[in-house]
Order: structure tokens, then sequence, then C-alpha cells
């Protein structure tokens, strides 16, 4: 994952919502929003509305695994928030890539299918 980098301050989570443009599945939601630098720059958030620390850091492992093989074919110079919802505990690493795939795909960021990917 090169040319990626991590959102942390506050300040840009709060812009993204506030500004981007959200794509929602039952399991993630997508947030994006351009940005003027040719990097792409990622945050993940998980409330406790999904479940203690365990059911939160499995999220957090689920949307970074699928992040991890998708953001390589991303178009440079965007935003992402990926907000994990209660369902992305219960589901597999295949049905959170799924989701966060179409959310891109409807963003217009990605160029290539499904099936290259996977």
């Amino acid at each position: 994952m090169h040319n990626v980098i991590t959102l942390n301050r506050n300040k840009d989570f709060n812009r993204l919502y506030a500004r981007g443009k959200a794509y929602v599945d039952q399991s993630v939601v997508v947030y994006v929003l351009k940005n003027r630098l040719k990097k792409v720059r990622i945050g993940i958030t998980t409330s406790k509305k999904i479940g203690n620390a365990v059911k939160r850091n499995r999220a957090r492992r689920l949307i970074r695994e699928s992040c991890r093989k998708i953001l390589p074919e991303v178009r440079l110079g965007v935003d992402l928030v990926f907000v994990a919802r209660k369902k992305t505990t219960f589901v597999k690493c295949d049905a959170v890539l799924k989701a966060i795939y179409k959310a891109l795909k409807d963003a217009n960021l990605l160029d290539i299918s499904f099936n290259q990917l996977v």
C-alpha cells in the first residue's frame, strides 16, 4: 500500500463526515472526498455500538485486510473513511471486500472488475 497515509486527526474525520459523499452498505459505510495530495489517505472508525473491544478490533482487522487488497487499485488524491457497522463483526472478509469494492466503484475510483481483484 504505497502512497497511503493514515488519517488520525479528528479535524480530518469531521471534514469527511461533513463534506464527503457517503456510500452505505450493511457491513460498512465509506466516506469519500477528494484531496489535493497525490496520495490516498484512509481512516477506520468503530464505535462502541458495535460491541466490546474484541468485536471492534475484529471489525478493524476485516476492514484493514480489505483495504490492503483494494487500495493499490484506487485512484490517487482521495480521502477515505471506513465506518464499521454492527454486522461487520459477523460477516467474512470477502463480504467486507465486496462492500468496499461496490462503494469505491460507485464513487468512480476503480477501473478493475471484482474478479480481477480476488
